[in-house]
């Protein structure tokens, strides 16, 4: 196993000359690239000393390809290069970050603070491998995501199943999504500061034990979602547009956008709930875009429903089957358009940016959620829970005709503020000022000198 990174000397040590504090802001899958962006652009803006480790997870021309769309390939001083199945990667991240932490003790007077993101593995691998690397902890981006679900009382009734959503109690729901659960709670663990994107995510942190603030100074900020600035920044993209790429999208309208990917989904019952409930809802006229992602494409391949796909978009002018959209700003500019009436979606990123995102609505094929706000206080989401094919088609079509339902969640409260990046970046900048890092007897109020530690620490 090659441990080593791909260090970019000059970048490096452009960043790490530059004073006693840098922002190191780790990227690993495409949803790191466009939430993280705002950060480094917010600490380039500020004349923060920042670089970007790049952990090499999502590195090809498609799910990479965030990398250069917003304009992080420039910024990227370490590739960490790593490969495989989740032991895989658990692995080789850990020697990885420590081959790095060695090469960043060249500048012993410069104190470098890792900043990851959301729930991705690298969220929750990278913190654990930096502190045990260095004995310091990180900055968590995006902290604070806890599953919860409704106490659902009926499954087969969408306008009670919608009343249960918006009215009824919810609860902690610890084991879904997975692997993304787990890496948020254990990349709380080693963080010293949790940026929460509401003040539902500080809740869950707190109860968990971790303190709010520490001798008076703020540890776990309510900042809202980067995702916000990632919008912005490609609202008015240059280029080719996605009805260039797409001409159908725009010849037909209300289209329901499909994208399918989380590995509890991939599971027989739930996937074939969802499939036949696409199939079922393109044979009631609907216009279907159906996105295939890599996991997506083996799943379908896995239980035979790949060619019967590709026969149904031969087949059916309502149907377009298509593979991941390379540019997220086509995505953006679809769901703003008009032209899509909803996403049908498993992603955790999806339901912030549709909160934002007045013109689509936001289905979500889960039992729980990680984004619970968006549908008990904001009403700009639903869970589509894929019990059977039937259920999906008859929750999503009850949407699409219930005038009501779809004004109330098109006119929800937008949760996630604003120049979210900026705030990141100077809450850490006035942290820099008092050092960013301490120790229980500093927090305590004792001097245990200040003596270098040998290597055992």
């Amino acid at each position: 196993m090659d441990a080593a990174p791909t260090v970019y000397e000059d970048r490096l040590a452009a960043q790490m000359d530059r004073g006693d504090f840098v922002l190191a802001v780790v990227t690993a899958t495409k949803p790191d690239f466009y939430k993280q962006a705002p950060v480094v652009a917010a600490a380039e803006a500020n004349d923060v000393p920042c670089f970007v480790i790049h952990t090499g997870q999502h590195y090809d021309d498609v799910l990479g390809h965030g990398l250069e769309e917003y304009g992080i390939e420039p910024h990227i001083a370490a590739d960490l290069g790593i490969r495989g199945d989740l032991t895989q990667k658990t692995a080789e991240m850990m020697l990885a970050v420590k081959a790095l932490a060695e090469r960043l003790e060249a500048w012993p007077d410069t104190t470098v603070l890792p900043m990851v993101h959301g729930d991705t593995h690298a969220a929750g691998v990278f913190p654990q491998a930096w502190m045990f690397a260095t004995n310091q902890q990180v900055a968590h981006n995006e902290a604070g995501l806890r599953g919860m679900a409704p106490a659902y009382e009926t499954t087969d009734d969408p306008a009670a199943v919608i009343r249960e959503q918006w009215r009824g109690d919810w609860h902690v729901e610890r084991t879904e999504p997975f692997p993304e659960q787990y890496d948020t709670f254990v990349g709380s663990a080693a963080s010293i500061y949790q940026f929460a994107p509401v003040a539902l995510n500080r809740e869950h942190l707190e109860r968990e034990g971790y303190p709010r603030s520490v001798d008076g100074h703020e540890r776990m900020p309510v900042v809202g979602n980067s995702v916000v600035d990632a919008i912005e920044m490609k609202r008015d993209h240059d280029g080719e547009s996605v009805f260039d790429v797409y001409p159908v999208l725009e010849a037909r309208d209300d289209w329901l956008r499909v994208d399918i990917h989380r590995r509890a989904n991939l599971l027989p019952e739930r996937f074939t709930a969802i499939v036949e409930g696409v199939i079922e809802l393109v044979e009631r006229g609907y216009n279907v875009n159906f996105v295939e992602l890599n996991a997506t494409k083996r799943a379908l391949e896995n239980y035979g429903y790949r060619e019967r796909l590709q026969r149904l978009a031969d087949e059916r002018e309502n149907f377009l089957f298509t593979g991941l959209w390379k540019k997220h700003a086509h995505v953006y500019e679809f769901l703003e358009s008009g032209q899509c009436f909803a996403e049908f979606t498993d992603s955790g990123s999806m339901q912030e940016e549709l909160n934002e995102i007045e013109a689509a609505l936001c289905l979500t094929a889960r039992f729980s959620t990680d984004r619970p706000e968006t549908v008990f206080d904001a009403n700009t989401n639903l869970l589509v829970p894929p019990t059977s094919g039937a259920f999906v088609a008859d929750m999503i079509t009850h949407v699409a005709e219930t005038d009501d339902v779809r004004e109330r969640m098109r006119s929800g409260q937008a949760l996630y503020g604003a120049d979210v990046g900026e705030e990141i970046v100077e809450f850490l900048r006035a942290r820099a000022d008092d050092g960013v890092f301490d120790w229980a007897h500093e927090r305590l109020g004792f001097d245990a000198g200040s003596e270098q530690a040998f290597d055992y620490l």
